[in-house]
């Protein structure tokens, strides 16, 4: 059972509701301690019941719509963010809150990993699930790998055949142009990266820590939550990070981005159903909403100077910087307040999610690796073109939905081979609970 399943009282797709499962049907590994009417008056001589399981798994059923769709709103937001700022930037959350797309992603890519590699640790064993996890980080690898020769030599060919230098300067290449050698060596070790390669190379250091994670949610759930929130706290702390070549050090940094990433692989194996009393609450709902104005208002300071004289210095200097890189407990908690919200309000079962003007959403977040890669390389030729031809509003606006089109037609194409064209690979697939949800593959 998922989050809103809870606060709406849905089920999930593929089990029976309450009132139409049948003796009969109920297995004794699906019966929980809530589900028994008299615990304690079993006849004479019975053993004692089995200890229920520290984490519990929905039955596989059809996709979860919701996570794809934000997913691949995520996508698209990203895509948009990356281009430079116009008119149809705004249409961003990063400009409404603390938080963006990229909270988004990292939480939903732990939700779905937790989802199906928990659900192959639980019955295949640690070492079969951790085997396929690895297969996904390598897979990932090589996409990343992929991607960054392809970035390469599409800033490379633009700034050699229109003679600007600046294009390798602002896109964080020069360093490979004078030592190639070294510089691809450290691209191999994560070490290097362009502007706007930075989300692989987290989500691989998150998804080779998801052995670890799964098997220690396998017996204590809240324990591992708070594991992640105590490295959370000393990745402040102490200045927890991880070097960058030439300098510096991880646009996202592991050590803080992991809370977010434990977070949602909690709420997938259980987390969200004991909070369910909590996001059902109008405490919790009125105090988002409030946290969420507050957030808007703070966002508009940034934009409007004049309205900063009605903020607090104290409150000021509390709040600034709001980092990025170190995942600041703002963005955090602005993440939460969003999520709260959006569950109580979007059930599973929303009509909505049937509908063709979201499908091509939907059809983005379900193949999520594929349509990254293709938005980083999509908006660097969007740079291109805006810097090169023009930088109108109307220009940047056909751009943006020109870019968007393209990652929607690569997604649809990707899905039809998948049900069309490769039918067998499509029922091995569905035998292993559709591994595609822990990253799009």
């Amino acid at each position: 059972m998922i989050i809103a399943d809870q606060v709406t009282g849905s089920t999930t797709a593929g089990t029976a509701k309450p009132a139409d499962v049948k003796p009969a049907d109920v297995k004794p590994a699906d019966v929980k301690p809530a589900d028994s009417v008299a615990v304690d008056s079993k006849p004479a001589g019975a053993k004692p019941r089995a200890r229920a399981p520290a984490i519990t798994l929905p039955a596989i059923g059809e996709r979860e719509l919701r996570l794809d769709l934000f997913r691949g709103l995520a996508l698209w937001l990203i895509f948009i963010d990356h281009l430079p700022p116009s008119l149809l930037t705004w249409f961003t959350i990063r400009n409404y809150g603390f938080s963006d797309a990229t909270e988004i992603f990292i939480f939903i890519s732990g939700y779905t990993a937790a989802f199906v590699y928990g659900r192959a640790m639980l019955e295949s064993g640690v070492v079969i699930a951790t085997a396929r996890i690895l297969r996904r980080v390598w897979q990932i690898y090589v996409a990343h790998v992929f991607l960054f020769t392809i970035f390469l030599a599409e800033i490379s060919y633009v700034a050699t055949r229109f003679e600007n230098p600046l294009y390798t300067e602002e896109m964080g290449i020069m360093d490979f142009l004078k030592q190639p050698d070294v510089t691809i060596v450290q691209a191999l070790l994560l070490r290097f990266r362009p502007v706007n390669m930075d989300v692989l190379p987290l989500y691989i250091v998150l998804m080779l820590a998801l052995p670890l994670i799964l098997w220690s949610m396998k017996w204590r759930p809240d324990v591992t939550l708070g594991l992640s929130v105590v490295l959370y706290a000393v990745t402040w702390e102490y200045d927890l990070y991880l070097s960058a070549y030439p300098n510096g050090f991880w646009a996202f940094n592991p050590f803080a981005w992991q809370l977010l990433f434990v977070f949602g692989a909690w709420c997938a194996l259980g987390g969200a159903r004991r909070m369910s009393r909590i996001l059902a609450s109008p405490v919790t709902m009125w105090i988002a909403i409030a946290y969420l104005v507050a957030a808007f208002y703070v966002t508009l300071t940034w934009y409007v100077p004049q309205l900063s004289q009605f903020m607090p210095k104290r409150v000021e200097q509390w709040m600034y910087p709001i980092d990025k890189t170190d995942l600041d407990v703002l963005r955090f908690t602005h993440f939460l307040a969003l999520a709260a919200l959006t569950v109580r309000f979007l059930p599973r079962d929303w009509p909505g999610l049937k509908s063709r003007w979201l499908r091509p959403l939907i059809l983005c977040g379900q193949h999520s690796l594929e349509i990254f890669c293709l938005g980083v390389f999509l908006a660097f030729a969007g740079h291109f073109i805006l810097a090169e031809v023009s930088g109108g509003a109307a220009v940047h606006a056909l751009i943006s939905l020109s870019g968007v089109l393209i990652m929607w037609g690569v997604a649809w194409v990707i899905s039809w081979y998948k049900r069309v064209a490769d039918k067998g690979g499509a029922k091995t697939k569905n035998a292993v609970g559709h591994a595609d949800l822990a990253g799009g593959g």
